[in-house]
């Protein structure tokens, strides 16, 4: 990526915040801020180039409070949550992620419940980080989207007028020389329970929220992601517990060989989140997915404010499978 195309920020915060003293996170360090796009002081993030974000945070919990902070675009629309509502006295974080679009002067920022019954806690550890990068930028993907509504040379359909650049490969369906892209954001709105301990089939975690989809290699209707461009992909999902319930979600590859997973076996009153990620290498054809357990006494828990979201995306192609594809590409 040329340097005129790059934006990312990671700051922390090294001070708790209370629901009833404001509503924006703030943050007293910067770590990074590539493209000067992030003010700590105000806690937004304001787009400069368009593309696709990656955003993740990390907050910490303060003791009898509850913690509740949302990642909100526009001020309006919520994005993704982190939530405990267990109002112990202990200590502790959660953690979310997501992949968005973003046009110029898009704001995104992270919002805590301005109700004295909510805090989030942090000290010089820190406990409360915000990170976010442009994985993808327009600029170099926009005649990809484009093509979806333009006539393929030699084939004229009503209403679509044919597309005549010259530096587009209609077979390959990208433009020449350009680095193949696949990333993916989703969530779910609603909850998923567990039914029948006699149920043996395997069934994909699906979803219902699209935030970023490039390459269209992931189906939110099955749930699976199937990888097109061979090479090193990166991860990431964050699940809500549901009440008197436990939490068993595995992150699986190909017909079942578990890579990852996330559990909680508490079966207490209180809903929270438990996040992972890593990286696989992956060939073409290879697929990912989210497994549930399906037992009675299981569940995944979410709402409207997506506790539950997974995300993924090609970090390094391996061009050598890459060109092997080029020249096999029917």
């Amino acid at each position: 990526m040329t340097p005129n195309l790059r934006s990312a920020f990671s700051a922390t915060r090294s001070s708790s915040v209370l629901g009833a003293s404001q509503r924006a996170v703030t943050f007293d360090r910067l770590l990074l801020n590539i493209g000067e796009d992030f003010n700590p002081d105000t806690g937004t993030f304001r787009c400069r180039l368009p593309g696709a974000y990656y955003f993740a945070f990390t907050v910490g919990k303060f003791p009898k409070k509850i913690l509740s902070v949302m990642l909100v675009k526009n001020g309006l629309e919520v994005q993704a949550m982190a939530y405990d509502g267990y109002r112990n006295h202990g200590r502790k974080m959660q953690s979310q992620n997501i992949m968005i679009s973003l046009k110029p002067m898009d704001t995104v920022y992270l919002l805590l419940q301005e109700n004295q019954d909510y805090a989030i806690y942090s000290n010089i550890g820190p406990y409360i980080t915000f990170s976010g990068y442009l994985v993808y930028p327009d600029s170099t993907s926009s005649v990809g989207y484009l093509n979806n509504h333009l006539s393929p040379p030699d084939l004229h359909l009503p209403g679509c007028p044919p597309f005549t650049d010259a530096q587009y490969d209609w077979k390959r369906r990208r433009r020449i020389g350009e680095e193949p892209r696949s990333a993916f954001s989703v969530a779910r709105t609603t909850s998923v329970l567990g039914e029948s301990k006699g149920r043996r089939e395997r069934e994909a975690l699906t979803f219902d929220v699209e935030y970023v989809n490039i390459g269209g290699h992931f189906n939110k209707t099955s749930g699976h992601f199937t990888c097109y461009f061979p090479g090193a992909y990166y991860f990431a999902f964050t699940v809500g517990k549901h009440p008197r319930r436990a939490v068993s979600v595995k992150l699986m590859t190909g017909r079942g060989e578990v890579r990852a997973m996330v559990f909680d076996e508490d079966l207490s009153r209180r809903r929270e989140m438990q996040s992972q990620s890593l990286m696989l290498s992956l060939k073409r054809g290879d697929s990912v997915w989210l497994y549930s357990q399906q037992d009675d006494g299981f569940a995944v828990y979410s709402n409207q404010g997506r506790y539950t979201t997974f995300s993924g995306f090609l970090v390094y192609p391996d061009f050598h499978q890459y060109m092997d594809m080029d020249r096999t590409f029917p």
